[in-house]
């Protein structure tokens, strides 16, 4: 169900001015904050850069003269109706709703005030907290807006390209807005495919690589001439009035045609009012989308917000910049909304405010909508706020690993609303996994010394295996293939029994 819109022309006077947020703060990768950070206090004037949005007219005049500029008018065919999804009829019908949540009454400090400082992966929590997705399930939900990445082939200036990029990674945001349940933390060995090439065009593998730190491995291929990899360790601290997520590790993205090969990671997520108050969720820090091969470059910041601002909440901008650190495009928008982008035709210094410090003025074309939220469904208040692809990604399916996501017991139980069953059948699973990492160290210790203990405990990967990633320096786990000769043969004898 895509949005109906295509460009939306905000066609300004040439005088209006529309500020746009710092880019200039320190790197988000530290952004877990330390004990006292408080998000309210943010100061509301960090501007660093100012829009001026003037007719096109005036501005291709002024842009002929630029060097190495992408004319707007012949890359429009690319770009333009970016936000729109060509949707035929699907050839599975694929389910719209799943059981309502049940009305349970829960006291989350209850079980979180012993928690403070620790790390959240090692304390075992009930399902009344969890949303009947696994952690797998959700980093799949990253490829809702994939057509942004099917349009981004087509770019021949990668300058575009990377507004689709950054675009993209921005939509991944979009389902955290209302979904404050966590996801199951999934098994060692556990799989979750998303075959979906009819529809999407693609085929998406995750296996939980690692349990504490609790890793998933994730590969995707899209028929449409791009693929993406990435292996994400999810760090989450409370911190006595919120919660931190941090997702570490890097998201590859490359195009097979062009070899333009992005790479970037992921923001800090911060649940908030959980002693008391409504629970909500914010997206905060800076991301750096790098092309390594043009080294063209994106920074994106997300707006921590705050109470005392004038901005929008869940405000991003950015700026696309290329190789010579010249600025092409400016993006604006919010991670649960939508994201714009604008043509920039020229750059000057402004004049020094009172306090001294100087700001870029960038005068663009009109903005254009590069990508929109998909409205939620019919009573998704009813059902954890899950999108239209969430409520298929439990859906029963035949053929998939003995290792899938959906197999899952516990996750099953609690989607039907037998949530005490669930928390049976949780420990159940969770003391099964427990006796599977003592044999593993029994096995080890009858053939190794002590010192290598620790070595062989490490879990060897059922579909991924661990390399060195030659663009980050860091090793992580990367496809090894396999898995869908598998599925065609239904031959899962390898597989180890999780369930």
């Amino acid at each position: 169900m895509g949005p109906g819109e295509g460009w939306q022309q905000q066609r300004k006077k040439p005088w209006q001015l529309r500020r746009d947020t710092s880019l200039l703060t320190p790197k988000g990768e530290d952004s877990e904050e330390d004990e006292d950070t408080e998000y309210f206090d943010a100061m509301e004037d960090s501007t660093s850069f100012i829009t001026v949005i003037t007719e096109a007219k005036e501005d291709r005049k002024a842009e002929g003269g630029t060097t190495g500029s992408v004319d707007w008018t012949s890359s429009d065919n690319v770009l333009d109706g970016a936000s729109l999804v060509p949707k035929g009829p699907p050839k599975v019908k694929r389910r719209v709703r799943i059981p309502d949540k049940p009305n349970y009454s829960l006291n989350l400090w209850s079980i979180m005030k012993n928690c403070i400082g620790r790390e959240l992966s090692k304390i075992p929590m009930p399902v009344n907290f969890n949303e009947p997705l696994s952690m797998l399930q959700r980093l799949t939900e990253d490829l809702e807006y994939h057509h942004l990445l099917d349009k981004a082939v087509h770019c021949t200036s990668s300058v575009e390209q990377m507004c689709l990029v950054a675009s993209f990674s921005v939509s991944s945001y979009s389902t955290t807005v209302h979904r404050i349940a966590k996801p199951f933390n999934p098994m060692l060995g556990e799989t979750f495919e998303l075959d979906r090439l009819d529809d999407m065009g693609l085929r998406s593998l995750c296996e939980q690589v690692s349990h504490h730190p609790p890793s998933a491995a994730h590969y995707v291929f899209s028929k449409h001439g791009w693929s993406l990899w990435q292996e994400i360790t999810i760090s989450s601290k409370f911190r006595g009035k919120y919660l931190s997520i941090m997702p570490l590790g890097a998201i590859h993205l490359e195009f097979q045609a062009s070899g333009n090969h992005y790479v970037w990671r992921k923001s800090t997520s911060t649940v908030h009012n959980i002693i008391v108050g409504k629970l909500w969720i914010d997206q905060t820090g800076d991301i750096e989308i790098v092309n390594h091969k043009t080294k063209d470059r994106c920074q994106l910041k997300f707006l921590p917000y705050s109470y005392f601002s004038k901005e929008v909440a869940r405000k991003v901008t950015g700026v696309v910049s290329d190789s010579q650190g010249k600025a092409h495009y400016v993006l604006s928008g919010s991670w649960d909304e939508q994201m714009e982008c604008a043509k920039i035709v020229q750059s000057s210094p402004s004049s020094p405010s009172s306090d001294g410090k100087q700001k870029t003025v960038y005068q663009t074309l009109p903005a254009k909508l590069l990508w929109k939220k998909y409205p939620l469904p019919e009573n998704a208040e009813n059902m954890y706020y899950f999108s239209e692809l969430a409520l298929t990604l439990n859906e029963h399916e035949e053929g998939v690993a003995p290792t899938d996501s959906r197999l899952r017991p516990d996750q099953r139980l609690m989607e039907k609303g037998h949530w005490d069953e669930a928390n049976s059948e949780k420990q159940r699973l969770e003391e099964k996994q427990r006796v599977s990492r003592r044999r593993r160290l029994e096995a080890c210790s009858r053939g190794c010394g002590a010192e290598e203990e620790k070595e062989a405990d490490v879990y060897m990967p059922l579909w991924f295996e661990k390399r060195l990633d030659p663009l980050t320096g860091e090793t992580a786990c990367m496809y090894k293939g396999g898995y869908w000769e598998a599925k065609e043969k239904q031959d899962w004898h390898m597989c180890p029994n999780i369930f």
